[in-house]
């Protein structure tokens, strides 16, 4: 399916809120392909946001579902101090919890969702063979070359593959716990590259992907689509916070690698929180999440998570169905511009 698209484009699923039922179906108007993200909410939210789709398009879209890791042993008492001191908001209480993942995984077989893509993890071959079932194409994030090799053998549909440049969190299955990225990093291009080494799977590329020319890039590389998350960020169909938009609008801020906001790697726009806390947070996803989220709710630009791909400077406010008529025009260019230097046969 993925690679019968009518554009090459898919709106990346974005959790808390900057995904949306208008920008899904704006995006799947135009062509392309658009997410809703199910993570953080409720198993009656993503239900009201599905059927919300199904009423504004009758085109195929995507729901993304997070897979639930191990409970973290870290001792989250002196963080959860630390942040008390830098907020006038009191911490949450740091806890374990699953995301509803086995109800919501039963509510998208029920509803019979096009497309299902998993992240942070790997859902169960028994699950992909009801989602198979159920008429859905599975779809795994991966962020290297040997966790694209294990989505393959459960027997996923696609991969969606995710360079380090990506905004947002990193779909790392495993949190090494020392390194910023929480493993080995890859732009994009090279893991697409490295990932096309070893398996024979439809891939779509992810990460730092703003303009038509970095669609056509992926292409060329192997991929059978691009997905962008940053690039929608400013399209006023997207839920994106105020806050969060001035600052993507100003350009200014540098984007950092950090689990200082979720316990987990993501990449976000550096402000006096995550500045703060460089290096001070556990791996420990989601206690670290609950922690934190009475802090960025304040909705203080400076304690907010605001994520950002590496290119988000680039990114310009405009309709999404805009942005993916305007990144086929530029990817038709750069492909026209590229063939010209090409010495013919």
């Amino acid at each position: 399916m993925l690679d019968r698209l009518e554009v090459p484009v898919i709106a990346a699923p974005m959790a808390g809120g900057a995904s949306t039922p208008r920008l899904v179906a704006e995006v799947a108007r135009a062509g392309g392909l658009g997410f809703l993200a199910a993570g953080y909410l409720s198993v009656e939210a993503v239900a009201e946001q599905v059927t919300a789709t199904t009423g504004l398009t009758d085109r195929p879209f995507g729901v993304n579902l997070f897979v639930p890791g191990p409970r973290s042993t870290a001792d989250l008492a002196g963080y959860r101090e630390r942040v008390r001191a830098q907020s006038p908001a009191e911490p949450g209480e740091p806890r374990w919890d699953d995301d509803a993942y086995v109800a919501k995984l039963e509510l998208v077989m029920a509803l019979r969702v096009p497309v299902v893509s998993f992240t942070f993890g790997l859902p169960a071959p028994e699950d992909v063979h009801r989602l198979h079932a159920a008429g859905s194409t599975v779809v795994v994030t991966v962020t290297t070359p040997q966790e694209a090799v294990q989505a393959d053998r459960v027997g996923a549909d696609a991969l969606c593959v995710q360079g380090c440049d990506a905004g947002g969190h990193r779909g790392t299955f495993a949190d090494d716990g020392v390194s910023p990225g929480g493993g080995e990093l890859f732009g994009v291009l090279a893991a697409l590259r490295l990932v096309r080494g070893r398996v024979d799977l439809p891939l779509i590329a992810t990460g730092g992907l703003v303009h038509g020319a970095d669609v056509a890039a992926v292409l060329t590389a192997g991929a059978v689509a691009a997905q962008l998350g940053t690039a929608f960020l400013a399209t006023p169909e997207a839920g994106t916070s105020a806050a969060h938009r001035q600052a993507l609008a100003e350009g200014t801020r540098r984007t950092a690698l950090t689990r200082a906001f979720s316990g987990r790697p993501a990449r976000g726009l550096v402000n006096r929180f995550l500045s703060e806390n460089e290096g001070a947070a556990p791996a420990a996803y989601p206690e670290v999440h609950h922690l934190t989220r009475p802090v960025r709710a304040t909705g203080d630009p400076e304690l907010m998570s605001m994520w950002a791909g590496q290119t988000y400077p680039l990114v310009r406010p405009a309709p999404a169905a805009e942005v993916v008529a305007r990144l086929v025009s530029e990817a038709r260019q750069a492909l026209s511009a590229a063939n010209a230097r090409i010495p013919p046969a």
